[in-house]
């Protein structure tokens, strides 16, 4: 039985527009691709996308497929869940579309994780699926041999010295010193590690791409 909450028959939405006068031009809206579209741009399943709105994978299949059309408190929920603007929905989809995310991280609230030599600030942390990682990070080691080994993983690093001075190593390079507001962008599956030269530990910006 079908729960008037959520759906009703209609699988499409018309919205009318006058546009200079001329006469009102009637465009067709399928709910269901504009949803379809966003879900997969942010590589939610369809089980993450429930767990996100509240509603269940069979009524978000429906709706996708435009056998169902969501009622306005459906597109409320689908709107909160999928991190966009309620009028993204009733937008057509085209090849280069947002995704509306975004995620707000205020000055010292970042997720902490602490290393032997780093003490990370994770930051932008609910958001699931993100293209790149950001995070600040005390540099608490000063020495290379306290890491043992280089440090390898997938993608790519860009640094930001916020304070202090620290000292680059990557395996193919020599060692560069970097001060404040001195970047550096590296792949990151090159042996790298950085370390502290200042008298107070270094405080850098990191982006890794994922």
């Amino acid at each position: 039985m079908k729960n008037k909450n959520e759906t009703d028959s209609a699988p499409s939405m018309n919205i009318v527009r006058n546009e200079g006068g001329n006469e009102p031009k009637v465009k067709t809206v399928h709910i269901g691709q504009q949803v379809k579209a966003i879900r997969t741009q942010n590589k939610f399943t369809l089980e993450e996308a429930s767990r996100r709105t509240g509603l269940a994978k069979s009524t978000l299949s429906k709706i996708e497929n435009e056998q169902i059309s969501p009622t306005f408190m459906v597109l409320q929920k689908l709107a909160a869940g999928l991190e966009i603007d309620l009028p993204q929905l009733f937008t057509q989809p085209s090849k280069v579309q947002a995704s509306g995310r975004r995620d707000i991280t205020k000055a010292n609230t970042g997720k902490a994780h602490l290393t032997p030599t780093y003490e990370h600030e994770l930051l932008a942390t609910e958001l699931s699926n993100k293209k790149m990682l950001p995070y600040k990070t005390c540099i608490r080691s000063r020495s290379f041999d306290e890491y043992g080994d280089w440090i390898r993983h997938e993608g790519e690093d860009f640094l930001f010295v916020l304070e202090g001075d620290i000292q680059l190593f990557t395996e193919f390079y020599e060692p560069v010193l970097l001060s404040k507001g001195d970047s550096a962008y590296y792949d990151a599956t090159m042996g790298h590690a950085v370390i502290s030269i200042s008298e107070q530990d270094a405080h850098i910006l990191w982006v890794t791409s994922t």
